[in-house]
C-alpha cells in the first residue's frame, strides 16, 4: 500500500488541492464525499481507490485524461484500471414513420444485435427553417400547422358564472330559488364571479416579395387558425391591404390558400407597410376589431414607404391593442439585427418580437398569444 494512503483524510485533501492545482473543479461537498468513500473501500484494492475519487471528484468528461495523470503521480503504487475491449457494434440510423409497419420478428432482431439509433422526421421539420422546405416538406408541414391551436389570451367576460363554496359575488335569485325547496330557509347559497373569453386575434400577414419563402408557409398557419372558427381576423400586407377572413374559413386548405391567393392582387410585389396599416386602423383596427385584441403583424421589416408613417400606425394601433406581437422570420438569421427602415421604425411600438421562421417557433408563437408565455420584449435597434 502506498505511504499516502496510510492516512485517507490527509490523502483526500492533498489529492483534491492537486487536482485543482491542474484546474479541474471541485467543490467543498465532492471532497467530504471522497474522504468518506475512501474510508468504506479497501486500500489495498487499486480500482476501489481509483473508482471512488473518478465517481466523486470528476464533473467533466474532458477531465478524465487529467485525473488519470494526477493519479497515477499522487497515489504511485496503485495501478490505474484497464479499460475493458470494447466490441464493435454496428449502428443502424433508421427514420420513424408512424405508417410503416415493422418487418420481420424478434428473431431477425436476436440474429444480430445492433444499436439503432432513430430520429423523428416529424422533430426535424420542426425545428427546420422553412425557407429550405421542399414541397414534400410542406405538405408534411401543413398536417403539423392543423394540430397548432391559436387562441388570444383570456379577459374578464361580463357573463358570469356560478362558483363553489362562498367564492365571488351572492347570487340572490339563484339562492332564492333554491330556498323555495327547504321551506324559504336559505340554507344552500349561491355566489357568481365573472367568467372569462378569449381576446380576439387579428393577424397581418405580409405577402410582398421579400417575404415569398415564408408567406406560404405563414398563410398556411393563418388558415388553420382561422378554419378552427375561433374569433380572428386574417388580413394580407402588400402594396394594399386586403382581408382574407371569409376566404381562410373553407377547411379545405387549398381551395382556402387557392381563394386567399386570387384576393390578394399584389403577392410577391412591394411593400407599404405603414399605408396599409393606416387603412385597417381607418377601417377596421380602431374602430373596434383590435380594442383588446391581439394583434400580430407577420413580416420582414423591409418596407418601401415613409418609415415616420408607419411608427405613427404602429403607435396608433398599440394604443387599443392588448398587445401587438411582431414575428420576423428573419430574426433567427445569426448576426440579425433589426436595422431595415421598417423594423427600426416599428419596434418601439411592440410588445413582442418574436420567431417565426419554423414549427417550432409557430408554437412558441401560439403561447405568446394565448399568454401562457412571458411575452419577448423588443430589442432596440
Amino acid at each position: 500500500m502506498p505511504d499516502v494512503l496510510r492516512d485517507p483524510a490527509t490523502a483526500a485533501v492533498a489529492f483534491v488541492r492537486a487536482l485543482r492545482q491542474a484546474g479541474l473543479v471541485v467543490p467543498i461537498d465532492a471532497s467530504v464525499t471522497f474522504a468518506a468513500a475512501l474510508d468504506q473501500v479497501d486500500l489495498a484494492v487499486g480500482d476501489d481507490v481509483y473508482w471512488a475519487g473518478r465517481a466523486t471528484l470528476v464533473r467533466r468528461a474532458e477531465d478524465v485524461a487529467a485525473f488519470d495523470q494526477l493519479f497515477a503521480a499522487f497515489f504511485g503504487g496503485v495501478p490505474l484500471p484497464r479499460p475493458p475491449a470494447s466490441t464493435p457494434q454496428r449502428i443502424t440510423i433508421a427514420v420513424d414513420d408512424p405508417d410503416a409497419e415493422m418487418d420481420g420478428g424478434d428473431d431477425v432482431a436476436d440474429a444480430d444485435p445492433t444499436i439503432q439509433v432513430r430520429f423523428s422526421r416529424v422533430e426535424t421539420l420542426r425545428h427546420k427553417d422553412f425557407a429550405a422546405y421542399d414541397d414534400d416538406e410542406l405538405a408534411e408541414a401543413w398536417a403539423l400547422m392543423d394540430r397548432l391551436a391559436l387562441v388570444g389570451a383570456p379577459r374578464p367576460s361580463r357573463r358570469s358564472i356560478p362558483t363553489r363554496g362562498v367564492r365571488g359575488r351572492p347570487d340572490l335569485r339563484r339562492t332564492v330559488r333554491h330556498a323555495l325547496r327547504t321551506g324559504g330557509e336559505p340554507i344552500r347559497r349561491s355566489h357568481t364571479q365573472p367568467g372569462e373569453r378569449f381576446r380576439r386575434v387579428v393577424l397581418l400577414v405580409d405577402v410582398s416579395g421579400s417575404m415569398e419563402a415564408y408567406a406560404r408557409p405563414l398563410l398556411r398557419f393563418v388558415h388553420a387558425a382561422v378554419a378552427a372558427r375561433g374569433r380572428i381576423e386574417a388580413f394580407a400586407l402588400g402594396t394594399r391591404l386586403t382581408r382574407l377572413t371569409r376566404e381562410l374559413k373553407r377547411r379545405d386548405p387549398d381551395e382556402a390558400l387557392r381563394l386567399a391567393a386570387a384576393a390578394v392582387a399584389d403577392f410577391a410585389g412591394g411593400t407599404r407597410l405603414g399605408e396599409g396599416l393606416a387603412r385597417f386602423n381607418d377601417e377596421w383596427g380602431v374602430r373596434g376589431m383590435a380594442r383588446g385584441a391581439v394583434v400580430v403583424i407577420l413580416s420582414d421589416g423591409w418596407d418601401r414607404g415613409d418609415p415616420e408613417a408607419l411608427a405613427e400606425q404602429m403607435q396608433r394601433l398599440q394604443r387599443v391593442a392588448h398587445r401587438v406581437v411582431w414575428v420576423n422570420p428573419l430574426k433567427a438569421t445569426p448576426g440579425y439585427a433589426p436595422l431595415a427602415r421598417g423594423m427600426a421604425a416599428a419596434l418601439p411600438h411592440v410588445d413582442a418580437f418574436v420567431e417565426g421562421h419554423s414549427i417550432d417557433a409557430l408554437e412558441r408563437l401560439a403561447a405568446v398569444i394565448a399568454g401562457d408565455a412571458a411575452p419577448v420584449p423588443a430589442a432596440a435597434p
